[in-house]
């Protein structure tokens, strides 16, 4: 996987070999620009997802900022909570389950339905 940084192909594999972490680009895990913008506010701090679309300790950029994948955890739909809802910004598990099924087409809530929980944060060095 190319960097988005510009480096080589070698320094980027040796980056991630030395440190565990890659820089990937915002949208592999924040699909659009309004969600983005919603995480570089600090309204969003995790995202479902139907994969992983992240390692703990990738990073990626926006607007400037830097933010670090902290926690990648395999869950079902079953297992959201309004403390979830809440840190994927909507009002609560309701109002969430609402959201995926206007931006989903054919998507029907099932408790069962496997999902992965990408957690993320402002980097400390920044």
């Amino acid at each position: 996987m190319p960097s988005t940084t510009g480096e080589s192909s070698h320094a980027f594999a040796l980056r991630v070999l030395t440190t565990g972490m890659a820089q990937i680009d915002a949208s592999e895990i924040l699909p659009n620009e309004h969600v983005q913008e919603m995480a570089a506010a600090g309204r969003v701090t995790q995202l479902h997802r139907g994969h992983a679309y992240a390692e703990e300790g990738d990073r990626f950029e926006i607007d400037g900022q830097t933010f670090e994948v902290t926690d990648v955890t395999h869950r079902t739909l079953g297992d959201l909570t309004d403390e979830d809802a809440k840190r994927e910004g909507s009002e609560d598990l309701a109002a969430y389950r609402d959201r995926l099924e206007a931006v989903h087409d054919d998507f029907e809530w099932d408790d069962d339905s496997e999902v992965v929980r990408h957690s993320f944060e402002q980097a400390n060095d920044q």
